[in-house]
């Protein structure tokens, strides 16, 4: 690479180089001994000691190289942030031309970040209320996140370091054009960047982890309630059930540090099981998680309804819901931006479409099984609303601390069905958005398919209600899912 000139001094702790490829580069991290240095022209003091990397298993590492907006880059440094949420890896990049820029993960996928600034001063973080609407330099923003973060580890060579485990507020404010505007409270004046989402496959990277290695290197260990072997192989997980006694398991600590975990008694079956792999919209998923969740009307709380949202993964495209509720399939993926909401809330408007609200709700996790990129857990609550245009699908999810957006379309139960090789079992699969059959002779009389349907109807209601009165006594729901709607959960880090 042949941009600026590299400065390489020994670190001060054992001897080893340090190299700074970057004038921005203010600090680095020896690679050798862990060791915090802070450059000062041609000196480099040593300050202190960084803490062990968590091993988030990104297929990104030091020194990849790749092209965004026609600009070639070079990956010189990580940082690794912790807040209520889980945990996140941010990438500092170092354009050829001198510039940077940050590669962020953000819900299961990655945002390309640069540097920003304000032409007014950035209020305190108490100013922005999860919801709220705000304007930056004359742009409409929504704010979608406001929590407190700390820097747990960091690796490479970067423009600024903030204390070790020293609480900050960061602030995400997201726009209805997929812009994602972030305010770092670790410095002073806070730090701006903005950001719009991207695929690892569109920065063709060259310099990334092997396949092969990773999926090999699963990590393992303990579980904290039975002691059977748990394994993770998701790049970043969060959260994981042991399969021997399915106690959901708390990952945001690191494997080394203390695991939480809460019991389940009541496993619900999904009807696609965990491993299985299928071919959606053209791209290969495989079944990663499984959550069975519960809703309650707001005007009526004694009302329950259930529904399940499997959660997919693919290598270069991220995470994405496969959602089965009574009314029907739906695939939706997590969305960076954040749809403009009309005054009412009725309406929300997304890259030109307006949809529709058609309900509003909270939802509530009563089991899960499988690895989340987001720490769920079991007893998580949040509201809903669902909102349609014709066959495209909306959803957003409220916590105090978030506010995340979903966006897909229906997916006939038939295709679902054959993507994951279960065409044996598609009656199971089929919900009541199926449309009306006539025999095989084309003609409209009641032959033996349609007193075949008819039964089959029947067998379904009963089914339905026998899980609502299930839901009612606070049991989990079928493996079908007992809603007529659903939500797609996630938080962005």
């Amino acid at each position: 690479m042949a941009s600026q000139r590299s400065y390489t001094a020994p670190c001060p702790g054992c001897g080893a180089p340090v190299e700074f490829r970057s004038a921005q580069s203010t600090h680095a991290v020896c690679s050798f001994c862990r060791s915090t240095v802070v450059r000062d022209g041609d000196t480099l003091a040593r300050v202190g000691r960084m803490a062990e990397l968590f091993d988030d298993h990104s297929p990104v590492q030091l020194l990849a190289r790749g092209t965004w907006e026609q600009r070639p880059f070079t990956v010189i440094g990580r940082l690794q942030y912790r807040s209520g949420s889980g945990t996140w890896t941010e990438w500092n990049c170092l354009f050829e031309d001198g510039g940077a820029a940050w590669l962020a993960e953000d819900n299961g996928a990655y945002v390309m970040a640069v540097p920003a600034t304000t032409q007014r001063e950035v209020p305190r973080p108490e100013h922005f209320r999860i919801g709220a609407t705000t304007s930056v330099n004359g742009r409409s923003y929504t704010v979608a996140s406001n929590e407190q973060a700390a820097l747990v580890s960091a690796q490479g060579e970067l423009p600024r370091l903030p204390p070790l485990e020293a609480t900050f507020a960061l602030v995400e404010l997201r726009s209805a054009d997929n812009e994602v505007l972030s305010v770092d409270y670790g410095s002073e004046p806070p730090r701006l960047t903005r950001g719009r989402p991207v695929a690892l496959e569109e920065l063709r990277f060259t310099g990334l982890r092997e396949e092969s290695a990773k999926v090999e290197k699963g990590r393992q260990f303990a579980c904290p309630n039975c002691g059977a072997p748990v394994e993770v192989r998701l790049d970043d997980s969060k959260s994981i059930t042991c399969r021997a006694c399915r106690s959901l398991i708390d990952l945001t600590q690191g494997l080394g540090g203390e695991l939480r975990h809460a019991e389940q008694h009541e496993p619900v079956e999904p009807l696609i099981p965990l491993g299985s792999t299928g071919r959606l919209q053209g791209v290969h998923w495989q079944v990663v998680g499984y959550q069975h969740r519960m809703g309650t009307e707001p005007d009526d709380p004694d009302e329950h309804f259930g529904w399940d949202e499997y959660l997919l993964y693919n290598r270069q495209r991220g995470f994405c819901f496969l959602v089965d509720a009574t009314d029907g399939w739906s695939l939706v993926k997590p969305v960076t931006g954040a749809p403009k909401l009309s005054n009412d809330m009725l309406s929300a408007t997304y890259l030109g479409t307006v949809y529709r609200q058609q309900f509003a709700y909270r939802a509530e996790t009563n089991f899960v099984e499988g690895e989340f990129y987001w720490p769920v857990e079991r007893g998580q609550v949040t509201f809903n609303r669902d909102y349609a245009s014709g066959g495209k699908l909306l959803s957003m999810e409220e916590t105090p601390r978030e506010r995340t957006w979903s966006a897909g379309a229906q997916v006939k139960a038939a295709t679902v069905a054959a993507a994951f090789g279960l065409e044996k079992k598609q009656e199971l699969f089929a919900r009541s958005d199926a449309g009306p059959t006539t025999p095989s002779g084309g003609g409209g009389g009641s032959g033996c398919g349609t007193i075949v349907l008819t039964v089959l109807v029947i067998l379904v209601l009963l089914a339905i209600l026998e899980s609502c009165d299930e839901d009612r006594d606070g049991g989990g729901g079928s493996s079908g899912g007992s809603s007529y709607r659903g939500s797609y959960g996630g938080s962005h880090k």
